[in-house]
């Protein structure tokens, strides 16, 4: 019996020591355990000292009852304390990844915390100016050129705003995943001159230079043209931010290579502006980052501009860099590899600035629009357009007004989404449904605030043919109109 205590107990030492020694492994992979090692290693060599007084009692020395109970017992004991201190140390991960959990949810509530700031001084800022020269613009006796710099003051206001909202969106969008690329045979010179003109006159009214060089020999790719424009606008737009008067703005591109099935391509969009710091430089591509300076500070932005262009670059599988010293100017570098496209005959059709005026018959178009003040805003514009217009509150009075209509009266309908007693969606379905194929056809074209590519996507689903985005563009709606009425057999 008293060998029998002395062969178990080493046994159960030898159990101790493989596993402490998977222990103190699992606790070096785990954690950062640096000042610890020694300690860690400390008690292998004590457990090791224990097995070799084990062995030598066993076979070397004559035990007694009492001398085999201590080390069986020592055995038992090792085994205890090795339970307990793994509890321990898993009790301190755990500890630490509360403890890394709470420092993150703390920086997100800080995040969240600056850009609630950020966003109530940004949307605050041209909401102040709306307002404020909207009551101005109303006061008795203007004379009438006080009035139009108003309105005009009033107008720009309105599309910082609508920048805010659009940028903060599509950020969201872009971290939720929901932005997906949609590429397609495009002209990547002509696309990048055609920015260079958006911005141009942006450029002009600060007085400042602006050049546009291209250097492209395969110039058909394969590349989401939408999101190239909002990249090169986003760092067009800066440049033209944080560039006095008087200063100068270059736009290239060079295709730096091809392999017959991609070619790279280098845009570079370069200033003479302010520059930055290297240390905003080193955060420019976070989220609601902006430079803090007097000169700065008094320029509108919400910081998501480079986070969104950064997004983009790395969904096209590019990279972007910056090169800046501050009074000198900066230097933003993006290199895409992007695969080849067949060339494509480019045929410029003619602008129709009106499909109403320019047809033979006046054009009735049936507007269903539940709010009363987005009504007034589309009628006057249609009918600025020389359109007809009818209204109808609903989705269900707009099916009704169709159903009850000799087949050609409305040429076609403008369909907002979000209506009472019937939405946009299942009242387009309902005039799709309509028994007189003739009436069934009529083309619709959503105008809506649902602004995302799923919305046009569930608005074509729904049988739609065209979708305007509110706040209405006037170029966009009249393309959109133009392009829905010369496919119609209406015309």
């Amino acid at each position: 019996m008293v060998y029998g205590m002395v062969y178990l107990g080493s046994a159960l030492m030898i159990y101790n020591i493989w596993q402490y020694a998977r222990f103190a492994k699992r606790i070096r992979e785990r954690g950062e355990w640096e000042q610890e090692q020694k300690i860690l290693n400390f008690p292998i060599l004590l457990l090791v000292l224990f097995l070799c007084g084990y062995l030598a009692v066993g076979f070397f020395g004559k035990p007694d009852l009492l001398v085999s109970g201590i080390l069986f017992g020592g055995s038992i004991f090792v085994l205890v304390m090795q339970v307990l201190i793994r509890r321990i140390a898993d009790r301190i991960q755990e500890n630490e990844k509360l403890k890394a959990r709470l420092m993150a949810a703390e920086g997100a509530n800080q995040a969240k915390t600056v850009f609630l700031s950020n966003m109530s001084h940004d949307i605050r800022t041209p909401l102040n100016a709306i307002l404020g020269y909207t009551t101005l613009a109303r006061k008795d006796g203007r004379p009438q050129e006080e009035v139009r710099q108003y309105l005009h003051r009033i107008d720009t206001a309105g599309h910082q705003l609508l920048a805010i909202v659009n940028d903060v969106l599509e950020m969201s969008r872009i971290e939720s995943g929901k932005v997906e690329l949609q590429p397609e045979p495009i002209d990547i010179e002509d696309a990048v001159r055609e920015t260079g003109e958006l911005i141009s006159g942006q450029m002009a009214e600060k007085e400042i230079s602006f050049t546009v060089d291209c250097n492209v020999e395969n110039r058909c790719v394969l590349c989401d043209g939408n999101q190239l424009d909002r990249m090169l606008l986003n760092i067009l737009g800066n440049a033209s931010k944080f560039t006095p008067a008087g200063g100068k703005v270059e736009l290239s591109l060079h295709q730096t290579g091809t392999d017959g099935e991609a070619g790279s391509y280098e845009i570079r969009v370069k200033d003479n502006g302010i520059g930055m710091s290297p240390e905003f430089v080193r955060n420019i591509f976070q989220p609601f980052e902006r430079e803090r300076t007097s000169t700065v500070s008094k320029t509108q932005g919400t910081g998501l501009g480079m986070a969104i262009t950064k997004k983009i670059v790395d969904m096209m599988n590019g990279e972007i860099a910056v090169l800046t010293e501050q009074g000198r100017g900066t230097e933003f570098i993006v290199t895409l590899r992007l695969p080849l496209a067949e060339a494509r005959n480019h045929e410029q059709a003619g602008h129709n600035p009106c499909p109403c005026r320019n047809s033979k018959k006046t054009m009735r178009l049936l507007l269903a629009e539940d709010n009363v003040i987005n009504r007034e805003i589309a009628n006057e514009i249609l009918s600025d357009m020389g359109f007809q217009i009818e209204n109808a509150e609903n989705g269900e009075r707009a099916v009704k007004m169709i159903a009850a209509s000799e087949p050609g009266y409305y040429n076609a309908v403008l369909m907002d989404i979000q209506m009472p007693v019937m939405d946009g969606y299942e009242a387009a379905r309902a005039i799709r449904e309509l028994p007189d194929p003739r009436l069934s056809q009529i083309p619709i074209i959503a105008m809506t605030a649902n602004a995302f590519k799923e919305d046009e996507e569930a608005a074509q689903d729904a049988g739609m043919q065209g979708h305007i985005t509110k706040p209405i563009d006037l170029d966009a709606m009249r393309k959109t109109l133009m392009d829905v009425l010369e496919n119609s057999s209406e015309i």
